[in-house]
């Protein structure tokens, strides 16, 4: 049995991406460069743990609680080399209404079993399915949450005053915002524009700095100064403690436990998505490949720690962990670093945290939903197919209107429809061939080119060819060999030739071989494909220059002639 073929064992799979890097060599170098990645995320993961914590309808202090404690864990365990674990904002709708219906104790039992489910799975090797979510439903589940995140934020964005709790529905929580515009507070809409205002203005003119610990800081010390009278963390919440709580059980029965049963399993779906599609982020940023199982295992030890410690949800956190490979983080060290690091504020300056303002968290995560919406993708998506819009919109609109695990579901179901009427519509008889071709001898295959050794030995030239249906049950197994084989040839071919059709989480899939084409300097031409695969190619951004098309491999290798090009810088 060869290598690729021979199914990899329990060590393999569940051996954390820390174990990995150790095994590498791990020297000062590399100590310096993720000390300097972890302190870069925890100060981006400060501001944004509490703001979520709150919107949430928790304790500002609970956020801390889980990036410290789950952060921790997800780094050390965990199957990405560069995956930054704490509470995201894709949870908070889900956390805001366990909280409602069942309470803070409700919330951590639900958390904890949450957990245990993510640890099964892993063990089960369920994360290789979780990939298989098409590319429209992640969009727009992702869009969804960044509405509903948005209209959460908006009573503390203009300081309204409720007459009573505010509805967690998005129709009734419009309704009574809209009552209370007369209540609106000139204070709160100040300090929430010059937050949003210094978080765009720090992102276009000094990309580098710490946009959201500058902007909530120069927010509170406005506010502190002149005297406005904005709500803050002090008042409302009384300040966060300066250290972690002990750990200890919630209140567990088994009718508790079958009734939170379906919040946990919510839990569970959504934070696997979550963490695997932030750990694919990372892969394509880096060209590293993540252990998806053991990621699972992780989450799952990290979501039953954070519980423990009085933490919320917590899963991989995209915005984070590409904030993590940009600082140059090295390996796992730096998430560990940045649970450590956000640890220390908690014991040296939580006092200072009294002085936030409602307003300027609220503007965080307003900008964090406006970037969460993903308006290139959807737009895309929305031009690439009639199905791709059905299914994104379906999502979309029952994740803002139904429930987040709904729209998730009814996406897949439609998708996976989808993909059998593609499947339908590409299948085709010839009537003058028989549906099982008669083997010839090599020297009678007319047809057949003859085989050339240099295609295969040349280092400086890739030729790759997919055959079948390339849709998106295939689209991250594919992905996965076009990154383990590309080794930074001058040219990359990819043959479509035999493809009868490609849906929109294929050709994502194959946007993302361009960039890392683009990042190694590499020359890619697709080859082979046909109107509707072209079509749907272009849609998503492989257009000249970044893409060369030719009619087949032998025109692109007599357009390549005398000699392979050198790269491109």
């Amino acid at each position: 049995m060869n290598a690729a073929s021979r199914q990899p064992g329990f060590a393999e799979l569940f051996t954390p991406k820390l174990v990995t890097v150790l095994r590498e060599g791990y020297g000062l170098a590399a100590l310096r460069a993720d000390a300097l990645a972890g302190l870069t995320v925890a100060i981006v993961a400060i501001p944004l743990s509490m703001a979520i914590a709150i919107a949430s309808g928790t304790t500002p202090d609970r956020g801390l609680y889980t990036a410290i404690v789950g952060g921790f864990l997800i780094s050390a365990l965990g199957g990405s080399r560069f995956q930054i674990g704490g509470p995201a904002g894709a949870f908070i709708v889900l956390v805001a209404a366990t909280v409602s219906k069942h309470g803070i104790d409700g919330l951590l039992l639900a958390t904890l079993m949450a957990g245990g489910i993510l640890l099964l799975a892993g063990f089960l090797r369920l994360g290789t399915y979780i990939k298989f979510i098409p590319y429209p439903v992640t969009v727009g589940f992702t869009a969804g949450i960044a509405v509903i995140i948005f209209a959460s934020q908006i009573r503390d964005l203009l300081g309204l005053t409720l007459a009573g709790s505010e509805p967690g529905p998005l129709l009734p929580k419009l309704t009574a915002l809209g009552h209370a515009l007369p209540t609106a507070s000139p204070a709160a809409i100040a300090v929430a524009v010059l937050t949003i205002a210094v978080i765009l203005g720090l992102k276009r003119w000094r990309p580098h700095w710490p946009g959201l610990l500058i902007a909530v800081a120069l927010a509170s010390v406005a506010a502190a100064l002149s005297g406005l009278p904005v709500e803050t963390i002090g008042t409302k919440f009384g300040g966060i403690p300066r250290s972690l709580p002990l750990p200890s059980l919630p209140p567990v029965s088994i009718e508790r436990i079958v009734t939170l049963l379906p919040d946990a399993a919510a839990f569970a779906l959504l934070g696997a998505i979550e963490s695997l599609l932030s750990a694919i982020v990372a892969d394509g940023m880096t060209g590293r490949r993540h252990r998806s199982n053991c990621e699972l295992v992780a989450q799952g030890a990290g979501n039953i720690a954070a519980a423990l410690f009085g933490g919320i949800c917590v899963t991989g956190t995209i915005a984070r962990t590409a904030t993590n490979v940009r600082a140059g983080a090295h390996g796992p060290v730096s998430g560990m670093l940045h649970a450590v690091f956000v640890l220390l504020f908690m014991l040296v300056a939580a006092p200072l945290a009294s002085y936030i303002p409602l307003a300027a968290l609220a503007g965080v995560l307003a900008v964090v939903a406006w970037n969460m919406a993903e308006r290139h993708a959807f737009a895309t998506l929305l031009r690439s197919s009639w199905g791709d819009a059905a299914v994104l919109l379906t999502t979309f609109l029952l994740t803002i209107f139904r429930d987040l695990t709904e729209g998730i579901l009814v996406g897949f179901g439609l998708g996976t429809l989808l993909f059998l009427n593609r499947m339908a519509q590409a299948t085709t008889i010839d009537s003058h061939r028989p549906v099982m071709p008669v083997d010839k001898a090599d020297d009678a295959n007319g047809d057949r080119e003859r085989y050339d050794p240099a295609l295969a030995a040349d280092r400086d030239l890739l030729v790759y060819r997919i055959s079948g249906a390339f849709f998106f049950g295939a689209a991250s197994t594919v992905g996965a060999v076009l990154d383990r084989i590309a080794d930074r040839p001058k040219t990359f071919i990819l043959d479509f030739a035999a493809v009868p059709f490609l849906d929109s989480t294929a050709a994502n899939t194959i946007e993302g071989v361009a960039r890392k084409a683009e990042r190694n300097g590499t020359i890619l031409i697709l080859t082979g494909t046909t109107p509707p695969v072209r079509q749907m190619l272009e849609t998503h951004g492989l257009r000249h220059p970044r893409v060369r098309f030719d009619a087949s491999v032998e025109a692109a290798l007599a357009g390549l002639s005398p000699a392979v090009p050198p790269a491109v810088s």
